[in-house]
């Protein structure tokens, strides 16, 4: 009796030792010298003469994500997490802000044909439409050119769209009863601003005018005195670089900055209600606001990332993965330093605002990236804790003698609480 008792009370430590030698083998396997420091994210970062420094696991082929991104701008954890409750079977609306010659054509095809949906958008054959549908109702959830056609306007901008399209919506949707208010969230695309700018002079030279674009502000378009055309015939078809340029009243310069501003803060396209140099810091600033707030934005030069960050953003997936085109009109035109200068001084807002917008594009990128790891190392923990405790207890049961009642105690899961916000994100969503 009393040796039976010393060989239990002798098999507890036995059991801690084997269940700790266990354990380790988890954390520290035998194939490795040695067990090497992990940072708080663990997995993402590795130890450099320098630091800490992020580095990928899962590579992106096409566009690797620079080792260090240079800090400009100061972003909060609310600017980083771009995670959106977008309820499709609901009043949740997603607009497409169409920016000319920035990949917005092929992002509008992805969204109406590319999307696994329950129930697919309708895209027949020879039509430039498709119908996009909720789940159940004769609603459409997404407006686009590729859904609804240009119905506020040619290539509308942010002050226009966010005027007309709770009423354009409204009337779509007048067959169906009357609900609650809509939600709707806006996307758009970025793009390089001198490839911009020079894919815009390419179009433009083989006959596109855009003329048709209503330019709507504070109930009105411009008048010609506001917005004189660029040149007197029915088209710009074979113009210069040079006469492009040189054409003040140009929208193709900070095109990007116009179309992403509130342009009633400016007094619309009266040039004369400020100076220029108090317009461009207005209109750049709120460009910047409202590109922060959207619920979504790519960039064309970030294929598969813009693909990744939309897929984590609204929770839907794509059929296919985005390809990245290099060779594009734009890069086959050789231009000199002084003409990329002059391009750039042109498009001085827009230049700001890419920088902007692509380190935002890239930190909200890395976030994401460094949560799901973080969230995928706490449940591959969580496995290892459940099958050592499994495995504990089957040691101490067969230590205990069967005739012994054995009470399952059941072990707090330490866990490591991943960062979430409980912000109000209602700076992404336009409720009407």
């Amino acid at each position: 009796m009393v040796e039976e008792k010393f060989h239990r009370l002798l098999f507890i430590p036995v059991a801690a030792v084997l269940f700790l030698t266990i354990g380790y083998q988890y954390v520290c396997p035998t194939d490795r010298t040695s067990c090497s420091l992990r940072g708080e994210d663990g997995g993402l970062f590795q130890r450099s003469s320098s630091g800490f420094q992020l580095v990928s696991s899962d590579p992106d082929p096409d566009e690797d994500l620079p080792a260090r991104i240079t800090s400009r701008f100061n972003f909060t954890e609310r600017d980083l997490d771009r995670h959106v409750d977008f309820d499709i079977r609901g009043e949740d609306v997603m607009v497409f802000l169409h920016i000319q010659k920035t990949g917005g054509t092929t992002f509008g095809r992805h969204l109406v044909k590319n999307i696994q949906l329950e129930r697919p958008c309708d895209c027949l054959p020879g039509q430039r439409k498709c119908t996009c549908h909720r789940p159940g109702r004769a609603e459409s959830w997404l407006f686009s050119r590729f859904s609804t056609g240009w119905s506020c306007g040619l290539h509308a901008d942010w002050t226009e769209l966010t005027t007309c399209v709770p009423g354009v919506m409204g009337r779509r949707d007048r067959k169906t009863p009357a609900r609650s208010r809509r939600n709707f969230y806006y996307i758009t695309m970025l793009r390089d601003p001198v490839s911009r700018y020079l894919s815009e002079w390419k179009h433009v030279q083989r006959g596109a005018t855009w003329k048709t674009a209503l330019h709507m502000c504070d109930g009105r378009p411009p008048t010609q005195d506001e917005l004189p055309a660029c040149y007197s015939g029915e088209d710009w078809t074979g113009v210069a670089l040079a006469d492009f340029m040189n054409c003040p009243s140009n929208l193709a310069n900070n095109r990007q900055v116009r179309m992403l501003a509130d342009l009633s803060l400016v007094g619309c396209y009266n040039m004369s209600s400020m100076s220029e140099l108090e317009r461009g810091r207005v209109l750049l600033a709120s460009a910047k606001a409202n590109l922060r707030n959207m619920a979504f934005y790519g960039l064309t030069e970030f294929q598969r990332k813009t693909q990744y960050l939309f897929e984590r953003t609204f929770g839907l997936r794509f059929i296919r993965a985005f390809t990245q085109i290099n060779s594009t009109r734009a890069a086959s035109v050789g231009i000199g330093e002084k003409v990329r200068w002059r391009i750039e001084g042109l498009n001085a807002l827009d230049v700001e605002l890419y920088e902007y917008a692509r380190e935002l594009f890239l930190r909200r990128y890395q976030h994401d990236r460094q949560r799901r790891h973080r969230e995928e190392r706490l449940r591959r923990r969580r496995e290892r804790q459940r099958r050592h405790r499994t495995y504990l207890s089957r040691l101490l049961r067969l230590g205990g003698g069967a005739e012994e009642e054995e009470e399952d105690e059941e072990e707090e899961v330490e866990e490591e609480e991943v960062a979430a916000t409980t912000e109000d994100y209602s700076s992404q969503v336009v409720r009407w």
